[in-house]
């Protein structure tokens, strides 16, 4: 049984990417001090909560299944200090947290610690629209905005914002009867910061201050300009009917989004509208205010969830300057060409591989010793005791194929 548990539950959009590059490339570092982070792969985490909370993805659902149980059982078979890592886990329900809770060894001698990292509203909101459309949804972000602020929370999009975002409430389902000093609050520093602060945070919260890491990052989710999302959106609106996700993932999130619309930085950025302000300061406010009644371990500083004043020039996703989307589309279409370009050339040269190696077998069967060997194994064939002595010589020989 583990002697304590680090559950990082979320939320999204607060470098839990890069956090669990380092942790998962890290393994055997981890393990020489007693610390396990149980994955085989880099998604085996997320795995686990898809399968902890029966969430529908794409079809990955299906792989997920048992994910959960082998996670928590390498987790209570080891003996020292474990850490699981994944942002969806912070939608789970009170049920669900608390199945992983006592699957993880809690009430039965493990100290369970919860970890959730969270970062400013004025961030977040425009982040998570983003997150959407880079999972092919197509929605305005005013249409995203509307359904956000309704109290009811009654569509997909505002139930999931409000189950991965609100602070208190998770920490109502997640840290149900874990003692405070056990719930750690990770903040996400303000923009233009020390860059390795956040990494500091989390090292602390994790307790892995004193082990040398290596903190380059070989993943991260970048974040795409105004005009970038929209090109996406478009792009969504257009190829989602005909694009499995199987393909949409490496080609449309991974080529375009991630490895080229995101390298264009000089575009304006999404932003909060200026007229959410308040109200988004009004939830942020009784969020600190709710936090620091119910004594929690905070890593950072409250005050970094106040975010950003209003900037100065605010850019609608709506309506943007369509030569700026055209721009973006121009880098999406070389960059889409240069793809098929390097597989143009990767077919060539299997083609070619494959003709050397048809020339080589026409050379082998040519030879007066090969078509001796074939005219004897048709002839023993032919038989039911050369059946046999066949099946001999094969066993023998280790193979089982008939070129054998």
């Amino acid at each position: 049984m583990s002697r304590r548990v680090y559950l990082h539950v979320g939320t999204p959009k607060t470098g839990t990417s890069y956090l669990q590059d380092v942790l998962f490339r890290n393994r055997r570092t981890l393990a020489g001090a007693g610390i396990l982070y149980p994955a085989d792969r880099f998604d085996a985490h997320f795995l686990a909560a898809l399968d902890l909370m029966r969430l529908p993805w794409g079809g990955l659902e299906a792989e997920a299944v048992g994910a959960w149980d082998a996670l928590a059982a390498r987790v209570r078979a080891h003996q020292g200090t474990a850490i699981i890592s994944h942002e969806i886990f912070a939608t789970a329900s009170r049920a669900q947290a608390g199945r992983a809770l006592e699957s993880l060894g809690h009430g039965d001698g493990t100290e369970v610690h919860l970890v959730l990292s969270v970062r400013d509203l004025v961030r977040q909101i425009p982040a998570e629209w983003q997150e959407n459309v880079k999972h092919r949804a197509v929605l305005g972000y005013g249409a995203f905005l509307d359904q956000i602020r309704d109290p009811e929370r009654a569509s997909r999009i505002g139930a999931w914002f409000w189950g991965v975002q609100e602070i208190p409430e998770i920490l109502d389902r997640w840290g149900q009867d874990l003692p405070p000093e056990h719930v750690h609050l990770v903040t996400v520093p303000p923009p233009g910061g020390a860059p390795e602060l956040l990494w500091k945070r989390f090292s602390q919260a994790f307790g892995l201050d004193g082990i040398d890491l290596d903190l380059e990052a070989e993943r991260h989710n970048p974040s795409l300009g105004v005009p970038e999302t929209t090109l996406l959106r478009r792009i969504n609106r257009r190829a989602n009917a005909d694009l499995t996700p199987a393909d949409y993932r490496p080609l449309v999130r991974e080529l375009l989004a991630h490895q080229t619309l995101s390298r264009r930085t000089r575009s304006p950025r999404l932003a909060l509208p200026p007229d959410m302000h308040p109200w988004v300061q009004e939830v942020s406010a009784s969020w600190i205010a709710e936090v620091q009644r119910r004594a929690y371990d905070v890593v950072g500083d409250l005050d970094d969830l106040v975010g950003a004043p209003p900037v100065a020039e605010y850019a609608d996703p709506d309506h943007p300057r369509e030569r700026q989307v055209a721009a973006a589309g121009v880098d999406a279409i070389k960059a889409l060409l240069l793809d098929n370009a390097r597989l143009r050339h990767e077919e060539e040269r299997l083609h070619a591989e494959l003709a050397d190696v048809s020339a080589a077998l026409e050379r082998a069967y040519a030879t007066p010793s090969y078509r001796v060997r074939r005219w004897l194994v048709l002839r023993l064939e032919g038989s039911r005791a050369g059946q046999g002595l066949l099946g001999v010589y094969r066993r023998a020989r280790g193979r089982s194929s008939r070129a054998a």
